[in-house]
């Protein structure tokens, strides 16, 4: 069953989070997921969006998702992203 990995980011310092997105396409590639919308502004149909830019990211199953999320190449690269922001993150079961 597929895994999705859902993040609420809040940017705050756009220098520091552009060093995590400088690396980022480097890592991911090494791994299974796919990208599914990174999006700045979504257009919200109901309630408030608690964050700026909304990311979802599809991977095979659990076991995929958290190799990449907790690789020692990863948490390296997340430094910059959790200096740079506030974030909201989960991991989602997809309904294959």
């Amino acid at each position: 069953m597929s895994s999705y990995f859902l993040a609420l980011i809040n940017i705050h310092d756009p220098e520091e989070y552009e060093k995590y997105l400088s690396g980022y396409d480097r890592v991911f590639s090494r791994f299974k997921g796919e990208i599914i919308a990174v999006e700045d502004q979504p257009r919200v149909l109901e309630g408030k969006w608690p964050s700026g830019r909304t990311v979802l990211i599809r991977f095979p199953g659990d076991e995929d998702l958290l190799r990449w999320y907790e690789s020692p190449e990863y948490r390296e690269l997340a430094r910059h992203r959790r200096n740079a922001s506030d974030a909201k993150i989960a991991i989602i079961s997809g309904r294959d």
